[in-house]
């Protein structure tokens, strides 16, 4: 693996997740179990969009259980989101509130205050997180192993939480985990020949990605999402994209990317769309598709820039 360079951060405000991740985590991982269900069925809720994904593979599909998403499915990263009154009726009404947790959810102390006998289960648990600068990373779902983490907690705590429908969880869980686990083979497989493994990306959404599929993010263009950087930022990364060489410059699908067109036109690289599955259609196989197009868009610009 090709050595990385120093990460180059921007001066922009740090997204307020890794301000509540302490609060996060001091809140536990799973409330204690009491009665489940209220009149009309098992209502789920699950925070954004990549929790709601692996919720609805789990439980959806069966009756009596009911699974929504608290935000939008387009909403995209959390970030400061603040919960509007809606969301606060949503929550009253629930069962069970799944989250992605590490701190991503800024919300979570207000929710739990709002509605405290909604059971919280935290699909991140257990997962060693990624550290820079002294706040953890909280996009673990990016990497396909991790999620496959995520969807065997919320299976396993749904199922504690909700005996009656327990072996319906699991069997979902089987079966979903069996379609993951073919996609990491077949990512894996598409992008084990690949010589030039040096990135850049434009947030700090794929750390965890990089990891599990053994490219070096050379550096991080760390700025809030829909803030353009100043002139003086755009000079530093002209100047770190000429000096590593780096061919491959990935923006996300949810952003804009006029920040990186013009750092392709000064420097020659190339600029890609990687998504960090932070939004997309409601549908349960959502996460499997967006990852095959990441696939083919990895092979794309990676195998041009041999």
């Amino acid at each position: 693996m090709s050595t990385a360079y120093p990460a180059l951060v921007l001066p922009a405000r740090r997204c307020s997740w890794r301000q509540g991740l302490g609060r996060a985590l001091a809140t536990g991982l799973v409330f204690a179990l009491t009665s489940m269900g209220q009149a009309g069925g098992l209502k789920i809720v699950a925070s954004f969009y990549p929790i709601y994904i692996a919720a609805l593979n789990v439980a959806g599909g069966i009756s009596g259980v009911e699974v929504i998403s608290l935000t939008k499915p387009l909403a995209g990263c959390l970030h400061d989101y603040q919960l509007t009154p809606r969301d606060l009726v949503t929550l009253d009404q629930a069962d069970i509130f799944i989250v992605n947790g590490a701190g991503i959810e800024t919300f979570l102390d207000k929710a739990r205050q709002q509605a405290p006998k909604v059971k919280l289960i935290q699909a991140s648990e257990g997962i060693a997180l990624i550290s820079s600068a002294g706040a953890v990373n909280p996009h673990v779902w990016v990497s396909i192993t991790l999620h496959m983490r995520q969807v065997e907690t919320i299976s396993t705590h749904l199922s504690r939480l909700d005996p009656e429908h327990a072996a319906a969880f699991r069997q979902n869980a089987r079966e979903y985990l069996a379609k993951l686990e073919a996609l990491r083979a077949a990512m894996h497989s598409g992008l084990q020949n690949i010589a030039d493994r040096n990135i850049i990306t434009f947030h700090e959404a794929f750390p965890y990605f990089a990891h599990e599929f053994g490219l070096t993010v050379v550096a991080v263009i760390e700025r809030e999402p829909g803030a353009e950087p100043k002139a003086s930022e755009l000079a530093q990364t002209i100047t770190l994209v000429k000096r590593s060489g780096v061919k491959a410059i990935f923006a996300e699908p949810q952003y804009s990317a006029a920040a990186a067109d013009l750092i392709a036109r000064e420097t020659g690289a190339r600029v890609y769309r990687l998504d960090p599955i932070v939004s997309g259609p409601p549908r349960a196989d959502a996460y499997l598709t967006i990852m095959q197009e990441n696939l083919r868009t990895l092979q794309q610009a990676l195998d041009e820039n041999d």
